[in-house]
């Protein structure tokens, strides 16, 4: 089934509409990476929301990605990726800009919808890639995306018995003894909670591409909006 034709119009400025494209997701956000960069509009996040073609939704659907206040569609925040109707409004936001999806017959290009600039510049090259471990990674190309948390000291137990063990020596040595034990006993907890959590993204032709973080909610933060980009449940 070939998808309808679609746009974006800005609901503030109604001449800049952004065409949709059913092969390449339309990424939305302040960053110059996103296919549709608002730098200037209050309340958009970096990479603040994706609208993409879905093969199974059959139409158009808008997906949060990493905003920082939400996206809504029809004044409900969106919690995954929702279909999209002719007229819905999406805001960027609780007060951020309103841009009303429109299903468009095939018409020449209209204006895109980007700051206009007071000399004429170069135009940069349109991109809807995310930047994982210092590689540059197509939306299409993702398969999968998940964390692993693993000890950053997976022997720290053993060194801990060991030198509690080597530490009996000094038992008549109180002084030299109980102080050991304490620092021994600091070491393994500190050391022993330490995780490292890594973030393995899985491209369709089989590589990996990783990337470790020492935060596991900043992980989960990135996995999450990667799969919310490429439409994969959040529960997965």
């Amino acid at each position: 089934m070939t998808p309808s034709p679609a746009q974006l119009r800005l609901r503030d400025q109604p001449g800049k509409v952004a065409r949709l494209d059913p092969a390449r997701p339309l990424t939305i956000g302040r960053e110059r990476n996103n296919r549709l960069c608002m730098p200037d509009q209050a309340g958009v996040s970096p990479h603040h929301a994706v609208v993409r073609h879905s093969s199974s939704h059959q139409s158009w659907v808008v997906c949060d990605w990493q905003s920082a206040d939400g996206t809504f569609l029809q004044g409900d925040r969106l919690r995954q990726c929702r279909p999209l109707a002719d007229g819905d409004e999406i805001r960027l936001g609780l007060s951020g800009p309103v841009l009303i999806f429109e299903l468009t017959a095939p018409v020449p290009a209209a204006k895109p919808l980007v700051r206009a600039a007071a000399a004429p510049q170069p135009v940069a090259p349109v991109v809807s890639h995310l930047d994982i471990g210092g590689q540059q990674i197509a939306l299409d190309q993702i398969r999968s995306a998940t964390v692993q948390s693993l000890p950053r000291h997976p022997h720290i137990f053993s060194w801990w018995l060991l030198l509690c063990l080597g530490g009996l020596l000094l038992l008549p040595f109180p002084v030299l003894f109980w102080p050991l034990e304490v620092v021994a006993l600091a070491g393994w907890i500190l050391l022993g909670s330490r995780k490292e959590h890594t973030l393995t993204v899985v491209l369709r032709d089989g590589r990996a591409q990783r990337r470790s973080f020492a935060n596991r909610l900043t992980a989960l933060s990135h996995r999450n909006g990667i799969r919310k980009a490429i439409g994969q449940s959040l529960e997965a």
